[in-house]
């Protein structure tokens, strides 16, 4: 079942791509830009990619789509016009209908000097942009509701929290593994963009698909390792790249996703801790049989991928 979910999961867990609006009166210019390696995932890009995002009462004027190699980018842009002049704009984006599920569309918009931007997946598929600056309570919250989606976007990610749950031998070790883990994940987020070695999205997911393997290993060949705390937080330290990805990307404070990412992982931990300790130990043993086959899988397919 899990070697099936890997198959399934074909789709990239780090799934990004930006947009520009730019408005002049009742003209407006929008770019997309979709790394190339998403564009395996759609049919007809030059036709499709456009029609999952609509501005309201915006009429399209003209569409170009191309391929540039050499900056490893899909882009797209068009001409839009509106009956009248706008003081909002409401959004409608579906990309993650058009690409993977767990795709993540971030929108910066500008008019007269005004900036706005929003966030768009497979949950929020509709902003106003009011080109006003937010509120800080505004940004703590959608900054910290992102991290939380983040956090719990993708199987690979629940099902690592599932194996650091499995990998406890009690509460209190579960406690130590978890708190690594978060920490892990934090400074990695933190340091990576301070470091000269910048990680591809393609090793992100490999080795995020390789942590899941390591715990499953743990388990079943090592059950009584030590440093098992250790191994957690540099685990986690794989995890963070892919939010130092989601930060490069939005340009969102780290504080407010990590927080949000934490605030998300914890009681999933928590729940996942409280199913486990109800299983027989066989049952355990056969989960983590699933979770390795299931991380050897998805790092083969990012290696092929």
């Amino acid at each position: 079942m899990f070697v099936l979910l890997a198959t399934a999961a074909w789709p990239h867990a780090v799934s990004f791509s930006s947009g520009s609006l730019t408005i002049a009166g009742v003209r407006a210019h929008y770019e997309l830009r979709m790394p190339l390696y998403e564009i395996s995932h759609v049919a007809s890009p030059e036709r499709t990619l456009l029609s999952h995002v609509r501005f309201a009462g915006a009429q399209l004027l003209n569409a170009n789509c191309a391929a540039h190699p050499d900056s490893g980018f899909y882009v797209c842009e068009a001409d839009y016009q509106f009956a009248a002049p706008v003081e909002a704009v409401g959004v409608e984006c579906t990309l993650a209908a058009a690409t993977v599920p767990n795709h993540v569309h971030l929108l910066r918009a500008e008019m007269d000097g005004k900036h706005d931007q929003a966030l768009f997946d497979i949950s929020f598929t509709h902003a106003t942009l009011r080109f006003r600056p937010p509120t800080a309570a505004e940004i703590a919250v959608s900054e910290s509701a992102a991290g939380a989606m983040r956090a719990l976007g993708g199987a690979v990610q629940l099902l690592f929290l599932a194996a650091l749950v499995l990998a406890a031998r009690g509460r209190n070790q579960l406690v130590a593994l978890a708190a690594m883990f978060l920490l892990g994940q934090a400074a990695s987020a933190l340091v990576a963009p301070h470091a000269l070695w910048q990680p591809a999205p393609r090793f992100v997911e490999a080795a995020a698909a390789l942590t899941v393997a390591y715990l499953a290993v743990e388990i079943l060949l090592l059950p009584q390792a030590g440093a098992r705390w250790a191994i957690a937080g540099v685990l986690g330290a794989f995890h963070g790249l892919y939010f130092r990805l989601f930060l490069q990307t939005t340009g969102y404070h780290a504080g407010y996703v990590l927080a949000g990412a934490a605030m998300a992982e914890l009681p999933v931990i928590a729940v996942l801790a409280l199913v486990s300790s109800r299983l027989p130990r066989v049952v355990q043993k056969v989960a983590a049989c699933g979770l390795l086959g299931f991380g050897l899988v998805w790092f083969g397919l990012r290696l092929r991928g």
